[in-house]
């Protein structure tokens, strides 16, 4: 599955798409700023995959501060078998320069 740009989210979520948001970053990062994601940060995703599998099939959308720590958790969400994993590029830098 490819990625997606902050516009294409900000479109999905505008239109009211079923997607999955999560926010890999640590608490004081979401505290800070966030888009209503659920927060998992990175190191705690391991276990928290299992809670998700009624998404496994279905869009998912994790994201970061840069898009580096949310491509870590994409590949690894992939090889836990979730089908439409997609990485927000750019996170919430991104994310802020082009909607803050």
């Amino acid at each position: 599955m490819t990625d997606i740009t902050v516009e294409q989210l900000k479109a999905k979520l505008d239109n009211k798409e079923e997607v999955l948001l999560i926010d890999v970053r640590e608490a004081w990062e979401y505290e800070e700023f966030n888009i209503g994601a659920k927060l998992i940060p990175l190191g705690e995703l391991q276990g928290a995959v299992d809670d998700l599998d009624d998404w496994i099939e279905k869009e998912v959308v994790v994201y970061c501060k840069s898009g580096a720590r949310s491509a870590a958790a994409k590949d690894y969400m992939i090889k836990q078998g979730f089908k439409n994993v997609r990485n927000l590029i750019g996170g919430m830098i991104a994310w802020q320069a082009q909607f803050s």
